[in-house]
């Protein structure tokens, strides 16, 4: 990357950081945008006015006379990155809001991160960081939060250990012995206390068991969630119970099944349901540390009896794409989003490529968090959330994670330094 290039591009972007808080008219010139839905335009112009997009394209015009220019320099400018499955809230929930929440933020927009689903978190703390980030009290990514709710009242684990390490979706005899049901009153006021404390969503798990309660109560929560205006999104991470959550009218996978094979007709059955499938595959990929040890997503030793999910998730995750599903990035994890991106790269490109990635962390993302009408896209109307980065992700994936500009609906958060 030209240095000098990069100097000016911040310095222009320093100026905005000394604006207030409120959405800026922007001007991002001299840009090669990769608009999220497959077109690249050479040397283009963003136009931002009021915190939307307000035109693109190589002769954009209608910028107010007193939009802030960023040349950019013939970098890349696409759509703001969107994790739709992540774990934000760690340690001691208070002491986390109180000591690290607000520079954990600046990590998410440093990588890139514009919006961010939070599939479980200690509630409290969740909604609180989602007030701040909101009203910019905070600076830091749009929070979409769910709540959980059981399908069942059978034991899913605990005692601090990761469930993923010892799965019960893994079971050799699937499904086990029938999980006694919980009434469906108790399922509704769930999902209603849910609404009412100021979620945006429901998490179920559904692990199916012999004439279990798990598809039905499913189809239970799905139906109230929608009735609510919230979405209903589910961890299935067996081909079993990734077909019971489409039966049951699930809106969102938050997982691609990694346990079982897919074949022709199930594939079918699964992309034909039109749902967003969220990636999570480097869950079972080694992270390494400075050690040169390998660790599982816990930060303790990889469980090498779980590896064989590394390759079958990419697998399932390439036949269901070219079926139609939308695939969406999401990484279920609490590493650092930076460390946890480039983690997650892995794996997807075993099977995708440059050009897929791009609408897999923009447009994709967008669709599975519910937001695909504001978010994702570089089009007229929509919210600006842009990142400039200083390689071409065309060419290389490492690019993603060269983030030099991170602008969120018209305000430019990153850069400038």
């Amino acid at each position: 990357m030209n240095k000098n290039n990069r100097a000016g591009l911040a310095l222009v972007a320093g100026c905005c950081l000394a604006l207030p808080a409120a959405a800026q008219d922007l001007v991002i010139s001299n840009a090669r945008i990769l608009d999220g839905t497959g077109n690249a335009i050479e040397r283009g112009t963003v136009v931002v006015r009021e915190g939307r997009i307000a035109a693109v394209g190589a002769n954009a015009s209608g910028a107010p006379a007193n939009a802030v220019r960023l040349d950019a320099g013939g970098r890349t400018v696409m759509p703001g990155f969107i994790d739709a499955h992540r774990h934000i809230v760690q340690g001691d929930p208070a002491r986390w809001l109180a000591e690290q929440s607000a520079a954990n933020m600046r990590e998410f927009l440093e990588a890139g991160f514009t919006t961010v689903l939070s599939a479980i978190d200690a509630p409290e703390q969740i909604l609180e960081l989602r007030r701040r980030t909101d009203s910019g009290e905070t600076l830091g990514p749009r929070i979409i939060s769910a709540a959980f709710v059981p399908l069942s009242r059978a034991a899913l684990g605990g005692g601090g250990i990761d469930p993923a390490r010892t799965d019960p979706a893994r079971a050799a005899n699937r499904p086990g012995p029938t999980a006694p049901g919980i009434p469906d009153a108790d399922t509704l006021a769930a999902v209603r206390a849910a609404k009412q404390r100021g979620h945006d969503a429901i998490k179920t798990l559904i692990i199916v068991t012999r004439d279990g309660p798990e598809q039905a109560t499913l189809k239970l929560i799905a139906d109230e969630a929608a009735r609510l205006g919230m979405l209903s999104i589910t961890h299935a991470v067996s081909v079993i119970d990734t077909v019971a959550a489409v039966e049951a009218g699930t809106d969102i996978l938050v997982h691609t099944p990694h346990i079982g094979q897919l074949d022709e007709a199930t594939t079918k059955k699964i992309a034909d349901a039109n749902l967003p499938m969220v990636s999570t595959l480097g869950v079972f990929v080694p992270y390494f540390n400075d050690a040169n040890m390998p660790l599982f997503r816990d930060r303790q030793q990889f469980p090498f009896d779980t590896i064989s999910s590394a390759g079958q998730g990419p697998v399932n995750a390439r036949l269901l794409f070219q079926a139609g599903i939308t695939y969406a990035y999401g990484t279920d994890t609490t590493w650092a989003p930076r460390d946890s991106l480039e983690h997650e790269l892995r794996p997807l490109h075993l099977v995708f490529s440059h050009e897929d990635l791009i609408p897999i962390m923009t447009k994709n993302a967008a669709i599975a968090v519910g937001r695909g009408k504001d978010l994702g896209t570089l089009e007229v109307g929509k919210l600006a959330d842009i990142v400039i980065l200083g390689g071409d992700p065309l060419a290389d994936e490492g690019a993603l994670l060269d983030v030099d500009v991170v602008i969120k609906g018209g305000r430019v958060v990153v850069g400038g330094n």
